[in-house]
């Protein structure tokens, strides 16, 4: 074996671990496996004679260019982020293959996420690492070009805004609460659905360029329920999926993905429901492997394009 084989080799041992550190960073697929990339191609190019932890310079490399990134979206409109949903890793609702565990280690769903992309890159960075990595933060400080203190402060200040937002997993209840939800969008039930909402229930919904809606923000037991009830025609296409690790929705007519449902519970009461239903960012060969074959008649029967 070669040394760049036996480099490449070692790489790719820490690719999963690189791979859920950019995810929870940038809360976007395509921008966490760039990040990876990136940290490979610096790898390639640099001396390591004097590495003794090769994991950790990944880890170090692979949060620089997250940084960076982050701090690039600055340029963006931020009422562009009131309505934006990450991206979900959808799996079969028997469970996720080990590379999706793999960058779920921690369970860290897309409401997490959301309260993560409205945290300053250098709060975000200091709490990935350290609160869900255990990196040092002697070791993060220079990263972020802060005093170890500094660089504690923000962890402990992101840590108070993400407070809440991933409240303990109990999977056989949520699901049993989102197969509720499921029945009684069905039966276009409004005091069911009404039941199973907290009062301030918050829903965010990302269209894209979509053909059913525009992205919103919906506050309020009752206006939730009344936009579910908008859709409900959708709902007899909607199945079980694990969202994230935690039971949601995926609503895939003729074997298209139209929209992935995440749901915050909160013992039994819907507090939060994220929803991606832009369909470029649902064509990703994974969410098709789930949603798998379907009836372009479904399509036509909803007034859907069937291409």
């Amino acid at each position: 074996m070669t040394e760049h084989e036996l480099l490449a080799e070692r790489f790719e041992e820490n690719r999963s671990h690189l791979r859920a550190v950019a995810y929870r960073m940038l809360g976007s697929l395509s921008e966490a496996e760039d990040a990876v990339q990136e940290a490979w191609l610096r790898l390639d190019r640099s001396d390591i004679s004097d590495v003794h932890n090769l994991g950790g310079w990944l880890t170090t490399v692979v949060g620089r260019v997250c940084l960076d990134m982050l701090r690039s979206r600055k340029s963006r409109r931020e009422d562009m982020w009131d309505t934006h949903v990450p991206d979900p890793i959808v799996s079969h609702a028997e469970g996720a293959d080990p590379e999706e565990l793999a960058v779920l280690a921690d369970s860290v769903g897309l409401a997490m996420l959301v309260v993560l992309d409205t945290l300053p890159p250098a709060e975000r960075l200091a709490f990935v690492l350290h609160d869900m990595f255990a990196m040092p933060f002697d070791d993060i400080a220079p990263i972020v070009d802060k005093s170890t203190a500094a660089t504690r402060q923000l962890a402990s200040r992101a840590r108070r805004r993400v407070r809440g937002a991933a409240p303990e997993p109990d999977l056989p209840r949520q699901r049993r609460v989102v197969d509720a939800f499921l029945a009684a969008s069905r039966a276009g039930d409004f005091q069911a659905l009404l039941d199973l909402l907290d009062p301030d229930v918050l829903l965010r919904a990302d269209a894209g360029g979509g053909p059913i809606g525009v992205s919103q923000l919906v506050r309020g037991a009752r206006a939730v329920v009344e936009q579910a009830l908008s859709f409900a025609r959708f709902a007899q296409y909607a199945r079980p999926v694990l969202v994230n690790g935690a039971p949601g929705l995926l609503n895939a007519p003729g074997g298209k993905a139209f929209g992935v449902m995440d749901f915050t519970i909160v013992g039994d009461k819907i507090v939060e429901i994220n929803i991606l239903a832009d369909p470029t960012r649902l064509a990703r060969p994974d969410i098709k492997d789930v949603v798998g074959p379907g009836d372009p008649a479904e399509l036509r029967a909803l007034g859907l394009p069937t291409e």
